[in-house]
């Protein structure tokens, strides 16, 4: 039963589309090859976004107040995409391109429509993002993100009248356009090791991203199919099925479980998968009562714990699945302090209270741990244990 992912993706192995991933900036983003216009980048792929951009050549680069730098600040691991060595760009007028992430980092540009291929799976005009200003922190190895939730978090607009257009993204077309034998994909986030962590170059053989099929890494038979939980346009409360609006992949929690959970309420409803995030982003009350086990330090708006501790049990219950999170991903490297000791901090982090409008993330630090399947055309997750590895 441990090799259902396995066997699954044995079955359509002639269709299904496999990009291998890699690990950057010590271990905390995941990038696949891309490749546009015949010209090939390193990109951030991004459960937690909608739109695929790359930065093209000439950019300016800025600061986060939007002042200009050198070009090498902004950390893209190339000069950038070169509209005039390819064949199959095409301008698209009259659109602005705009897009921020919650660390600050912003991107800005127009709209152009390309040929995109990713892992062997192919999609021709497709919408993307090109980027003439960056206020970006890069790793020295990507040059831009694959994003792939829904249509709704795009982020093209018609400069003549200043409107969102939406589109369709990067596997969305890659349905429509009838290139794989399945309307999902799936991700498998490998830990990444200390040695790697400490490496500035990229860290080989930390997953799969597989369109059409299931990423290829032993499981466990412990999964659950959970709906995606949209919300309503008319109340914006989390709501999934008929009438729904979709945008990122939310699930329901129904429980954390941890030591001292019992104390606390912990379900969560507004809960997203998210592979762009490094930590687990949970309500104040999850966070501090497990990092209160952790005998974590809480300084700097973070939970700082000792790198040689060992992490409290903590497990995320799922459609009345219970999946675990490995101790190793709770201890998550943050650098060196002024005296050059190790710093570590907690991979469950506070992201805020517990209330309307609130939306809190399971990041790397939970998908290690999982195989994560996401259907597009029935709106559905599937989540399964992996194998301990």
């Amino acid at each position: 039963m441990f090799l259902l992912a396995l066997s699954i993706l044995l079955l359509g192995a002639a269709s299904v589309d496999v990009a291998p991933l890699v690990g950057a900036q010590h271990d905390y983003e995941y990038l696949a090859n891309i490749t546009v216009g015949g010209q090939t980048f390193s990109v951030i792929i991004d459960t937690g976004s909608s739109d695929t951009w790359l930065a093209q050549k000439g950019f300016a680069c800025l600061n986060l107040t939007g002042h200009p730098v050198p070009a090498a600040t902004c950390g893209f691991g190339s000069q950038g995409f070169d509209s005039k060595l390819s064949k199959s760009f095409q301008p698209y007028p009259s659109t602005s391109f705009y897009i921020t992430y919650g660390d600050g980092e912003y991107l800005s540009g127009a709209a152009a429509f390309e040929t995109v291929t990713v892992g062997g799976l192919t999609v021709t005009h497709q919408e993307i993002g090109m980027v003439a200003s960056a206020a970006w922190t890069g790793d020295g190895i990507n040059t831009g993100l694959l994003g792939l939730a829904y249509p709704s978090l795009t982020s093209v607009e018609n400069t003549s009248h200043g409107q969102g257009m939406l589109y369709n993204p990067f596997f969305f077309n890659a349905v429509k356009q009838n290139k794989i034998p399945h309307p999902y994909f799936s991700i498998a986030l490998n830990r990444g090791t200390i040695t790697a962590e400490h490496s500035p170059r990229p860290d080989p053989h930390l997953g799969y991203l597989a369109f059409g099929g299931i990423a290829p890494v032993p499981v466990t038979n412990t999964t659950a199919t959970l709906p995606v939980q949209g919300f309503s346009i008319a109340t914006h409360a989390p709501v999934s099925g008929a009438g729904a609006t979709y945008s990122y992949y939310g699930v329901d929690v129904q429980k954390y479980v941890f030591p001292g959970s019992a104390a606390i309420f912990t379900a969560q409803n507004s809960t997203i998968l998210d592979s762009g995030t490094t930590l687990n982003l949970m309500p104040s009350a999850v966070a501090q009562k497990y990092n209160a086990a952790f005998n974590a330090t809480w300084r700097d708006g973070q939970y700082y714990v000792d790198c040689a501790a060992k992490a409290p049990p903590f497990a995320v219950v799922l459609g009345g699945k219970t999946f675990t999170i490995d101790g190793r991903d709770q201890i998550v490297s943050f650098g060196k302090d002024a005296d050059g000791k190790e710093m570590c901090i907690s991979g469950t982090q506070d992201g805020g209270p517990d209330m309307q409008g609130s939306v809190f993330i399971l990041g790397d630090v939970f998908l290690h741990n999982v195989v994560t399947t996401f259907d597009i055309q029935k709106n559905q997750v599937t989540v399964s244990q992996r194998q301990h590895y």
